[in-house]
């Protein structure tokens, strides 16, 4: 029985992504020198699938960069139509950094390649752009960052602050390092404090999250939380499992 055209194409688009996500955790875990045949069997399929999709080694990193940006970018819209102004340019920043320091070797490349960027690439740092341009825009109205705050130092804040996560011990430490560089794009008012609300209600609290450093809410009864959310529940847990 003669193949389905459009089961074909499914079945394409589907190892396409099997190897995309395969090939991104490996170069989290293992580097860009993670070769493609390591790919394929991390993906559980032949090296000629890998080599159908991705011709070459630079294209498949070039698929796994843009996919990271564009994980970045809904990340970004998710932030912007669910919190306020200034807790949505904030979280997003938070969340991009983290992510980024996990990917370093994502960003590793980026910086050490000058022949970036490239046509996929391209696309992707486009939508990037105009999600962070969103973010900023609305905490701008909100009075929730500085006026002279530019999209393109957001963009390097979260590489250099992706960099700092990475090389710093303690995770609490870095977290919290993070944090303060953060504050200083932060509107503050002639008593010195910040005009965005959100940022007041975070600092009424010196506990902090054991995971990524956020001071954490005080709960009127129940045991102290140790995690700002799940998210970091979650991560936590997910590494003292696989230690």
């Amino acid at each position: 029985m003669p193949a389905v055209p459009g089961a074909e194409r499914a079945d394409a688009r589907r190892n396409r992504e099997v190897v995309l996500r395969a090939a991104m955790r490996a170069f989290t875990e293992g580097g860009l020198e993670v070769s493609l045949g390591q790919v394929a069997r991390r993906a559980g399929v032949g090296a000629g699938t890998v080599y159908r999709h991705f011709p070459s080694k630079e294209v498949l990193v070039e698929a796994v960069l843009a996919e990271h940006v564009a994980e970045q970018v809904a990340a970004a819209e998710q932030w912007a139509d669910r919190a306020e102004p200034g807790d949505a340019l904030f979280g997003f920043l938070l969340e991009a950094i983290g992510k980024s320091a996990e990917r370093r070797h994502f960003c590793d490349a980026f910086a050490a390649d000058r022949s970036w960027p490239r046509a996929v690439f391209t696309a992707a740092t486009e939508k990037f752009d105009e999600a962070l341009d969103r973010l900023l825009r609305n905490a701008k109205q909100a009075g929730a960052v500085r006026d002279e705050v530019r999209a393109d130092d957001l963009a390097a804040i979260i590489i250099g602050g992706a960099a700092l996560r990475s090389a710093h011990p303690n995770r609490a430490r870095s977290a919290r390092l993070v944090r303060l560089m953060l504050d200083g794009l932060r509107t503050v008012t002639e008593d010195g404090s910040f005009r965005d609300t959100s940022a007041r209600r975070r600092h009424g609290t010196g506990e902090r999250c054991a995971e990524c450093g956020a001071r954490l809410d005080i709960r009127p009864t129940g045991r102290p939380a140790r995690y700002c959310g799940a998210t970091c529940r979650q991560r936590a847990r997910r590494r003292r499992a696989s230690g």
